[in-house]
């Protein structure tokens, strides 16, 4: 009379199991990465870089570090303007590189065909990045890469 409930029981245990790996794995999947995705993994993307828009961009990494207000045309940046009088003065800075969101996600895709220890990403529902974080090697230092997208427009090439 235990074999039923035992094997009730054991279904159950193995279908939560299948369901946590599942989740794991990213089946069924949403676009939205989890905590702790690998290098390798990742959501497809179906957002496409548009030809103007304007974000805000929080960089703290070894050569970009502040907060920028970014307008970009035609896949290049062509206003830059710092948050705080340090951002300003990268802004300024011709040998600084702030990049376009299509350039971070760029970013991303090498780091995780090179299979860096960190590559993840969070999406907005429309599939552009909110969050990347690289990270290429776990023991090195320095090498780390944090970036926020926020405030983003999409515009026109005629916006001034």
């Amino acid at each position: 009379m235990t074999a039923g409930p035992f094997r009730s029981r054991s279904a159950a245990a193995a279908a939560l199991l299948g369901a946590l790996a599942c989740a794991g794995a990213g089946c069924g999947s949403s676009g939205t990465p989890t905590a702790g995705a690998t290098a390798t993994a990742g959501p497809v993307r179906e957002w496409q870089e548009p030809v103007a828009y304007t974000y805000t961009l929080t960089s703290s990494t070894q050569v970009l570090a502040g907060t920028f207000r970014v307008k970009v045309r035609d896949g290049k940046v062509v206003e830059v303007v710092g948050a705080d009088a340090d951002s300003r003065r990268q802004a300024q800075d011709p040998r600084s590189e702030i990049p376009t969101i299509g350039k971070l996600l760029a970013m991303l895709d090498r780091a995780r065909g090179e299979h860096a220890h960190t590559a993840e990403a969070d999406y907005a529902d429309d599939g552009r990045p909110l969050r990347i974080v690289l990270d290429q090697e776990e023991n090195s230092i320095d090498d780390e890469a944090f970036y926020t997208i926020s405030s983003y427009e999409p515009g026109t090439l005629s916006t001034p």
